[in-house]
Parts: C-alpha cells; sequence; structure tokens
C-alpha cells in the first residue's frame, strides 16, 4: 500500500479556496471557482460539473471539473461523480522529476467514470493496475494537501 502524500498546504480562505504553498518564497495559490472541488475531496465527494444550457448538447459531468461550459460558455452546475470507475489506460514513473510527490513506481491511472465525458487521471494507492479493473475513490482527509493527490483509486 502506498502512503498519502506528506505536503500540507494550509487553507487561507475558502471562497475562493485559497492555499498556503510553501517554497523558498511565500506563495499563496487561489483555487478560484475550481476551490470547491477540492472542498469536496475533503468531504469525501468528487465533484463534478455540468452545462445548464437546455440547448447544449453535452449533459455528461465534466471531470476535472469546468467553471464554463467548454461547447458554449454557459454556466456549470456543480454534482457529485460517482466514486467507482475503471481503469481505461495507466503508466508508471520509473524516474520522476523533483517536484513529483509520490514515490516512484506508483501507478498513474486513468480513469473512466459513467456518466462522466472525459478521463480523470489519478494515482492508484493500492493493488496492480489493469486496463478495464474496476476501483473505488478513496480520499486523504486526515492530512490533506488541498491537491489531486488527495483524491486514490483502490482495486474493488
Amino acid at each position: 500500500m502506498i502512503d498519502w502524500p506528506t505536503a500540507t498546504l494550509e487553507v487561507k480562505d475558502r471562497d475562493p479556496l485559497v492555499v498556503q504553498n510553501p517554497k523558498t518564497w511565500s506563495h499563496s495559490h487561489s483555487y478560484g471557482g475550481w476551490g470547491k472541488f477540492f472542498l469536496g475531496l475533503q468531504e469525501k465527494k468528487i465533484l463534478a460539473t455540468r452545462c445548464v444550457n437546455p440547448s447544449c448538447a453535452e449533459k455528461r459531468l465534466w471531470l476535472p471539473p469546468r467553471c464554463e461550459c467548454p461547447d458554449c460558455w454557459s454556466e456549470m452546475e456543480w454534482l457529485e461523480a460517482p466514486q467507482e470507475a475503471r481503469i481505461y489506460t495507466w503508466s508508471v514513473v520509473k524516474y520522476p522529476g523533483e517536484l513529483f510527490k509520490l514515490p516512484s513506481d506508483t501507478p498513474l491511472i486513468s480513469v473512466e467514470i459513467e456518466g462522466v465525458c472525459t478521463k480523470l487521471l489519478s494515482w492508484l494507492k493500492d493493488g496492480e493496475p489493469k486496463i478495464g479493473m474496476p476501483v473505488n475513490a478513496v480520499f486523504n482527509t486526515g492530512r490533506p494537501t488541498n491537491t489531486i493527490l488527495d483524491l486514490a483509486w483502490v482495486p474493488k
């Protein structure tokens, strides 16, 4: 089993989500309209968006979420996405760069979620990946990093 990354970004504001990202200099990073997604991870929810324009053709969910519809630029509504998925594809990073937060040999996976029009890039916390393998979402809520790394998947 792979442990969660240990870097914790201090939350400065929740609306919009702003975190303190310690580096060799001080930097505050605003998630803007996407903050709801990262706050949702802390509540063990995968929040996606869907276009509210009745004449827009795409009614499936978008993950990562979009603030505006990529097809018609209309407002998007926030909805909870399923926490079950299938591995669409995967790879392993043998020689990660300096800022890569996961251990080398961590399986990086692209998951296909029913009702979602995009594939979500994530990582497999436990097990050996196989294309088509059913997986369930798991969340780092103990010491969240306030990054996408707070969402991982385990075999079903």
